[in-house]
């Protein structure tokens, strides 16, 4: 025998008949973090600040390590 129920419904009624919680305002304010870390972030990309960091005071001399490292690792190694 098999019994089959169609219950038409909303998720939001379904979440409130089975006594989940509502996540909603949590999910919201965890994407509004979100959304200003990237806006952030993107801010850091911007070519003016990342040529300003790079090619002033100790960024260069780090540059210079970075290169200096990267061109000791790629040689031949046989």
């Amino acid at each position: 025998m098999k019994i089959k129920i169609d219950i038409d419904c909303t998720p939001e009624e379904a979440r409130v008949f089975m006594g989940l919680p509502d996540l909603k305002p949590m999910q919201d304010a965890l994407m509004a973090q979100m959304q200003g870390r990237m806006e952030q972030a993107m801010k850091a990309m911007d070519p003016e600040t990342l040529f300003r960091q790079w090619f002033t005071g100790a960024g260069i001399s780090e540059m210079q390590k970075f290169w200096t490292n990267l061109a000791s690792t790629s040689g031949d190694k046989k």
